[in-house]
């Protein structure tokens, strides 16, 4: 018998990697943020992951066909901080997707190859 997964919500924003990562200051916004969290003993709970895995689950398939290829996200556990930073940045697509599961095993994993 298989014991049950614990299912988390994890929510982001997406964009194109030259968006969130050339034109847009999300590395100064992400950088301030930590600085906070570590002021008021929060541990951080975003990742910035380029070439989303999570991208091919079934879960985002009407997402995929809006977004680049080449996207970048932030991704949290924290719903309230992606709505701030979706507030801060423009131009980003937001969604949120639950795991582990069958198509998305690695939550925070990467297609990217350098």
């Amino acid at each position: 018998m298989d014991t049950p997964k614990c299912l988390t919500t994890y929510y982001f924003i997406l964009a194109s990697s030259d968006f969130l990562l050339v034109t847009e200051p999300v590395e100064e916004i992400l950088r301030e943020r930590v600085q906070h969290y570590r002021r008021i003993k929060k541990s951080t709970n975003f990742w910035l992951i380029r070439s989303p895995k999570f991208m091919e689950s079934n879960q985002l398939v009407d997402l995929r066909g809006k977004v680049s290829k080449d996207c970048s996200a932030v991704v949290s556990l924290d719903k309230s901080f992606i709505t701030w930073l979706k507030l801060r940045l423009n131009n980003v697509a937001v969604g949120s997707f639950v795991a582990p599961t069958d198509d998305i095993t690695s939550p925070l994993a990467s297609n990217f190859m350098v």
